[in-house]
């Protein structure tokens, strides 16, 4: 909402909580409030979500609601409305058991191709709304994009171990080389989303920061991920040091954004190099857009 109205597109922004961006305050779940702010959309961004923290404080059917149901209920509006297109900001959580292999196993190397196995009621939740959209695309011609967002969120992690092993700073630059994505670089999908829907058609996409490795790294990185790491980037184990800092030991997963890149000419700026050069320097390895929008929380409502 933020990029949009600065570029002064037509939007409306719904959200279940009032702030500076939203026009109206209301619930997906909710079909005549869905129906009355849908009308006459030519797209559609749907990133409404109870999100993987909200297990903790929110039922099964309060997931099924908002997830299952809230999507149905865009879907169809949009499919009213002739919308061109729809894109939906699904997750990697998806995959769910599928990124966590045994103990010295290979990471698990994550691309779309990967069949999901969700382990809790988040991912199932946002796969059957991921199966609606194909559905709708299928059956009634919606032009319609995945977009499984890696983490982007600038909250402290929800495990409580890693909060307490890891500076925060430390930890997410770590989960830029596998597992996060700024969000200037998500908006920046989304954006291209947008565009590329009508000449898609139908796709699912994993995004998230580009990673260095490669396939044949796996094997390492389950192993010992820091002599990997230091491979590609000889200078950050003296930057880590200088800042009292460590790398991960393993690497369980790698999330590999090349469909992105390739389909809907993604090119994010945000890696685990130029959080390197921003912190040898002494400025923020956040965007601009990162920094604006700061920490939210997760709403309990």
């Amino acid at each position: 909402m933020r990029t949009l109205r600065a570029r002064s597109a037509d939007v409306v922004g719904i959200d279940v909580l009032p702030s500076p961006f939203t026009d109206a305050v209301g619930s997906i779940a909710d079909p005549r409030f869905v129906g009355q702010h849908m009308r006459g959309v030519a797209a559609v961004l749907h990133a409404a979500t109870l999100h993987k923290p909200h297990v903790a404080t929110h039922s099964n059917q309060a997931f099924v609601d908002t997830n299952v149901t809230g999507t149905l209920n865009l879907l169809e509006a949009a499919t009213r409305e002739k919308a061109r297109s729809f894109v939906f900001t699904s997750t990697t959580s998806t995959f769910g058991d599928a990124l966590t292999p045994p103990k010295g196993a290979p990471a698990a190397w994550i691309t779309e191709d990967v069949v999901p196995i969700p382990k809790n009621i988040y991912g199932a939740t946002k796969r059957a709304a991921e199966d609606l959209c194909q559905l709708f695309h299928r059956n009634h011609g919606l032009d319609c994009l995945v977009l499984r967002t890696s983490r982007f969120f600038p909250e402290e992690d929800d495990v409580a171990e890693r909060r307490s092993a890891y500076a925060d700073d430390n930890l997410k630059i770590n989960e830029l080389l596998y597992r996060r994505v700024d969000i200037a670089d998500v908006v920046d999908a989304h954006l291209l989303a947008i565009a590329k829907a009508p000449e898609l058609h139908w796709g699912k996409f994993i995004i998230t920061a580009t990673s260095p490795f490669t396939l044949e790294d796996c094997a390492a990185l389950g192993r010992d991920a820091p002599f990997v790491v230091a491979r590609y980037f000889s200078d950050f184990p003296k930057l880590y040091a200088r800042h009292q800092w460590k790398m991960l030991a393993t690497f369980d997963r790698v999330y590999v954004n090349e469909r992105a890149r390739r389909l809907l000419g993604w090119q994010p700026a945000y890696d685990f190099g130029r959080a390197l050069r921003a912190v040898a320097s002494g400025e923020d390895y956040q965007s601009p857009l990162a920094r604006a929008v700061g920490a939210k929380g997760y709403h309990r409502a």
